[in-house]
């Protein structure tokens, strides 16, 4: 806004009261009041819609990045099969060391030889 002092306003002052006259200058200043009130309401009326709008094209920006991005239960799909594959080749990885262990277990039976260490 304008920076106005004291000195100003009163210079304006006194230029209005010698234009105007000391009769009519009530009737100015509250008509001109009345219309810097009005004003100041429709510049506050405008920054309120653009500041709305700002909003709701923000939130129309998010909802449609999360529209693009992959959804939740797709995510979670993908988890549950990676975990699955996962649990499979743990098994399968178990299975040939037990098959291992009892073939080894079976060659040191039938040489004889047995180890009782802890």
């Amino acid at each position: 806004m304008a920076d106005i002092g004291f000195f100003e306003l009163v210079m304006v002052g006194l230029v209005a009261l010698l234009v105007i006259g000391p009769e009519r200058l009530p009737t100015v200043a509250r008509t001109a009041g009345k219309w810097i009130g009005r004003g100041r309401r429709v510049l506050q009326s405008v920054k309120a819609d653009i500041e709305r709008e700002l909003r709701a094209e923000e939130l129309k920006r998010i909802l449609k990045e999360q529209a693009e991005s992959t959804p939740v239960h797709e995510i979670i799909e993908q988890g549950r099969s990676s975990l699955e594959k996962v649990k499979q080749e743990t098994g399968a990885v178990l299975d040939k060391a037990t098959t291992v262990s009892v073939s080894e277990e079976g060659k040191e039976a039938d040489s004889g030889k047995t180890d009782h260490t802890p």
